[in-house]
């Protein structure tokens, strides 16, 4: 966790940072991070900005995307990520758990934990993931009081206003949604569900404000490259639950592994090494705050006298 060995990055940095890259020409890519870990590796591979799903969060603690986390659920993972990580992150807090009062608290526990911005939804609860059929919707005016909520209570927070009334009242009636909510407060719409790189196009010419594409694996949406997001003029495209994906399916190709063969070693060359897990954990830093921690030598490394 860098916070004990760096200087963090306060609430307000991280949202000043995270509109500013918004705003730049090209696509803003945020892949999402379930996790301390998957953080650290994302900021590894040169990601600055990340993003933290409701349906991954849900996921790696066992249970469905449906509405069933708690605002201590969120906030803690949130804490987790951004403290492992010092980058902003936009956060899906689903409703906002509840009515205008409950999203109050939310926003609020939000900022304690720097959370850069908050992407709040038109769904109902119990919700469905926004690819999925059945969604049901709030009404607009419930989701203005929502926003304009957040806008009093957590002003730094930025807000992203998600959608999903193109699936249950078309285009004209999701438009009319979204514009409402940027009349709200919203800094940045989120169209969710489009199919086609015709209906961002459509998106982008219809708001003046920044405009986020969802690039989620197996959904309705066709894939669509960062280059072409950039050229169509869109400002941020998630990954939300890839990172959960990838490990949820290597971890149980390496379980099959140990289970049919009993060792691991035919996939050692897949794995992360204790000397590649040390690095992203900055072990070596830590140790060097306390004298009283030997420095930590590899299996195998030379130790000089």
């Amino acid at each position: 966790m860098t916070w004990i060995i760096e200087e963090s990055k306060s609430q307000q940095q991280l949202a000043s940072d995270f509109m500013e890259h918004v705003k730049n020409d090209n696509a803003l890519p945020i892949v999402g991070a379930h996790d301390g870990m998957s953080s650290l590796l994302a900021k590894k591979c040169g990601f600055n900005h990340l993003y933290l799903s409701g349906g991954a969060l849900s996921a790696s603690m066992g249970i469905p995307d449906i509405g069933l986390l708690t605002l201590e659920d969120v906030a803690g993972r949130a804490r987790e990520i951004i403290r492992a990580s010092n980058l902003p992150l936009l956060v899906d807090i689903d409703n906002g758990f509840g009515e205008p009062l409950n999203v109050a608290r939310t926003c609020l526990e939000m900022v304690e934990a720097r959370v850069a911005a908050v992407q709040i939804e038109d769904q109902q609860i119990p919700k469905k993931c926004g690819h999925l059929n059945g969604k049901k919707l709030i009404s607009e005016d419930d989701m203005v009081k929502k926003i304009q909520m957040i806008k009093k209570t957590a002003p730094t927070l930025k807000i992203v206003a998600r959608s999903d009334a193109y699936a249950v009242e078309g285009m004209p009636g999701m438009t009319e949604r979204l514009h409402a909510y940027i009349e709200a407060g919203a800094d940045i719409v989120f169209p969710e569900a489009m199919r086609s790189e015709d209906d961002f196009r459509f998106m982008r010419k219809e708001f003046n404000v920044p405009v986020l594409a969802n690039m989620t694996e197996f959904g309705k949406t066709d894939y669509i490259d960062l280059e072409t997001f950039s050229e169509i003029g869109i400002n941020l495209v998630i990954f939300p639950v890839t990172s959960l994906r990838a490990a949820a399916y290597n971890i149980e190709t390496t379980y099959k592994v140990i289970k049919e063969k009993g060792t691991q070693k035919s996939v050692l060359d897949k794995l992360q090494t204790r000397k590649e897990l040390y690095e992203i954990l900055k072990l070596h830093e830590y140790e060097e705050m306390d004298s009283k921690i030997a420095r930590t030598v590899l299996p195998g490394e030379q130790v000089d006298d």
